[in-house]
C-alpha cells in the first residue's frame, strides 16, 4: 500500500485521529474492504495516511467502540456484521399448522425499475433523473402469504439486482446486497403504526378490506449513515406482538 493522503478532504477542525476514523468508515461504507476481510493493518494504514500508529490506532479504536470493526486476536481487524435476521419478528409471531413457531420464507413478486417519488428520493438522496430499484415482496409460511413488502433501492449501488432472475432472490437480502452489491446495512431506523387493509392488503394476506394491519417502516443506511434502502412491510394486526428485553 503506496503512501497517500486522505481519500476524502478531511475537516481540519477535527483532529488527526478522528479525521482518519471519518475517512477510513467513508471507505469501509464504499465496499473497500468484505465483511470476511480483514482490513489494513495498522502498519499499513500509517503508511497509507503518513500519520503514526498510534494515530491510526486511536481512529480504529473509536470505530470498534462505534461497532463498525471488531478486533480478533491474531488474525486481525473485522467489519463488524450487524444482525438483522431475527429484527421484524419483535413484531410479528408465526407459527405452523402444528403450532411451532417458523420463520416465513420470501418470494419476489415484481421488480421495477422506476423513478421513486419525492418521500424515497429525498430520504434516500437521490437525483430527480435517477431509477431506483423497486422490489414487490411477500412472506410465506406453508405457501400462505403472511406479510408483504414494498423495497426501494437506488439502482446505482444496486446494479446486480436490476439483472438477476427473480427466483435468485433469498429469504434474507441484507447477505444478498454484501454478496453482490458490496453493500453493507450497519443500522436501521424502524417506525410502526396501525392502518387499514387496502383491497391489495387484503388480496395478499387473505383478510378483509379495512381491517387493522400492522405497517413496519424501515430506513437501512451503510456504514457512514447514509440510507441506502426504503421498506415497508405489512402484516395483519392479528399476528402482532411487541417483545423485548430489558435488563
Amino acid at each position: 500500500m503506496a503512501a497517500a493522503s486522505f481519500v476524502t478532504k478531511p475537516d481540519d477542525r477535527l483532529p488527526r485521529y478522528q479525521q482518519l476514523r471519518d475517512d477510513l468508515v467513508n471507505r469501509i461504507a464504499a465496499g473497500e474492504w468484505g465483511i470476511e476481510e480483514a482490513i489494513a493493518t495498522e502498519a499499513e494504514l500509517g503508511q497509507f495516511y503518513n500519520v503514526s500508529t498510534g494515530t491510526v490506532r486511536k481512529a480504529i479504536d473509536l470505530l470498534v467502540g462505534d461497532g463498525v470493526l471488531t478486533r480478533s486476536q491474531g488474525k486481525g481487524t473485522f467489519i463488524r456484521r450487524p444482525r438483522f435476521d431475527s429484527s421484524l419478528f419483535r413484531f410479528f409471531r408465526f407459527e405452523s399448522r402444528a403450532g411451532d413457531p417458523v420463520r416465513p420464507t420470501a418470494r419476489v413478486l415484481k421488480r421495477e425499475l422506476v423513478k421513486p417519488g419525492e418521500e424515497i428520493r429525498s430520504t434516500l438522496g437521490m437525483k430527480a433523473s435517477e431509477k431506483a430499484i423497486h422490489l414487490t415482496r411477500v412472506r410465506l409460511i406453508e405457501g400462505q402469504t403472511v406479510l408483504s413488502e414494498d423495497i426501494w433501492l437506488p439502482r446505482t449501488r444496486f446494479e446486480p439486482l436490476a439483472t438477476l432472475p427473480l427466483g435468485d432472490f433469498e429469504d434474507l437480502l441484507y447477505p444478498l446486497y454484501e454478496r453482490l452489491c458490496r453493500q453493507i446495512v450497519a443500522s436501521a431506523t424502524e417506525v410502526l403504526r396501525v392502518e387499514q387493509a387496502t383491497s391489495e392488503d387484503a388480496e395478499l394476506l387473505g383478510i378483509d378490506s379495512g381491517s387493522p394491519v400492522i405497517l413496519v417502516h424501515r430506513v437501512a443506511s451503510d456504514f457512514a449513515g447514509t440510507p441506502f434502502e426504503w421498506r415497508s412491510t405489512r402484516g395483519s394486526a392479528a399476528t402482532f406482538q411487541y417483545q423485548v428485553e430489558i435488563r
